[in-house]
């Protein structure tokens, strides 16, 4: 019998990432994400998750998300346009889209499938997408599944955006700009007002992925658009419901044409089953605390800004960020990683970013600082990499 079964080619792949030193196995996470957890059986300060706020372990959220599993159950048991568009649902997106201060919210199972998504069903052969040459992964994989054309310029490079633009502007029937609000590498945010003046200038739409920017920016957290004060000037505003918010989800926020369509169109929503109602339940209590308050966020840039002028003071390199993603910037892929492996040694668990994530040359602890960080912890934490960065000859 033939070995095609053992998947040799799959082998042969896996011992190259060994020999190249990139080879991983999974951190096991045995408690709630919070700001400190149990992880591989030991307790740890947690500097690398994307739950701004805290809001994965909140009491409200858990009990909303209980009531809601006892009154609908674990799923909606359908795709929504079949059976498994429950109240709930709509009751979330009505939610959404009052919080967003937009006329509507469309609401989707990840923000991964958001982009996949809705990239697709709004372009197609004949129109351009032009991108911000740092946008995520997800972002590039929707583009990919459209069939329009796509270009990309420099990141934050306004010359470079309008020379595409202006290059273009006669070629196509539809231009569309795409940005990340908030870079996840750098913590830099999108120059979203130059953006949109040059889409207004050359009759581009404007699409921005505010991944780290929902719960972040904005009046308690109602995202870049709302930072900037520019409601009705962007066409399609991506959220998620996975990062500040502490759930799973995505969302897009715009006009009500804008939901029609994607209600019919959105492949994700109409050929996979719906959020299930746990999720929705936490959800919609998320939003509502963050219309109820501004603590949250507030404590969150506190956080931050304490953590940030601690580091720097001790001379390390945080690079360019304005938001509370705080990248360590140590430079050489080896270095980073032997970095973080020392820090968790010493009971703070910070992943290395290197190549291919980021370019050669610019390996990084990226800090993810949280609402839920007491200064102790956060002190702890700064104390960690002093004693690394000097054991390391860093500092």
């Amino acid at each position: 019998m033939s070995n095609v079964h053992e998947l040799g080619f799959l082998k042969e792949k896996i011992q190259e990432l060994k020999d190249e030193g990139v080879y991983r196995k999974l951190p096991v996470m045995g408690s709630a994400s919070d700001a400190e957890v149990e992880l591989n059986g030991r307790k740890v300060i947690n500097l690398s998750s994307n739950n701004y706020l805290g809001f994965a372990n909140n009491p409200r959220m858990k009990k909303a998300a209980i009531e809601a599993v006892e009154k609908y159950g674990v799923g909606s048991g359908a795709v929504r346009t079949i059976i498994g568009n429950m109240d709930i649902h709509e009751k979330l997106e009505e939610t959404l889209a009052k919080f967003k201060r937009e006329e509507a919210a469309f609401i989707y199972q990840s923000g991964f499938n958001c982009n996949a998504g809705t990239i697709q069903a709004i372009t197609e052969a004949g129109d351009i997408i032009i991108s911000d040459e740092l946008n995520h992964a997800s972002i590039i994989d929707g583009a990919r599944l459209s069939k329009a054309s796509k270009t990309i310029y420099k990141h934050s490079d306004m010359e470079s955006l309008e020379a595409v633009l202006k290059e273009n502007k006669d070629k196509y029937r539809n231009m569309l700009i795409i940005t990340d609000g908030v870079f996840s590498m750098d913590g830099d945010i999108a120059k979203l007002p130059e953006i949109v003046e040059l889409a207004e200038k050359y009759g581009a739409m404007t699409y921005v992925d505010d991944a780290h920017g929902s719960g972040v920016l904005g009046e308690s957290g109602r995202g870049t658009v709302d930072h900037f004060g520019l409601h009705g000037r962007i066409d399609f505003t991506i959220g998620t419901l996975s990062k500040a918010i502490g759930v799973i989800g995505g969302y897009v926020a715009g006009s009500r044409t804008m939901y029609e369509w994607l209600s019919h169109r959105a492949r994700p929503v109409l050929f996979s089953t719906s959020l299930p109602p746990a999720a929705v339940g936490a959800i919609t209590e998320a939003i509502n605390m963050l219309m109820e308050s501004t603590e949250y966020t507030d404590r969150l840039w506190d956080n931050a800004a304490y953590f940030k002028e601690k580091m720097g003071s001790l001379g390390f390199d945080t690079g360019h960020s304005e938001t509370p993603i705080t990248p360590v910037i140590i430079g050489d892929e080896a270095k980073t990683m032997e970095f973080s492996k020392r820090l968790l040694e010493k009971g703070v668990f910070v992943s290395g970013i290197v190549f291919p994530t980021v370019p050669k040359g610019t390996g990084r602890l990226r800090c993810m600082v949280t609402a839920a960080h007491s200064r102790v912890q956060l002190d702890k934490a700064v104390e960690a990499f002093k004693q690394v960065g000097e054991e390391m000859g860093i500092l």
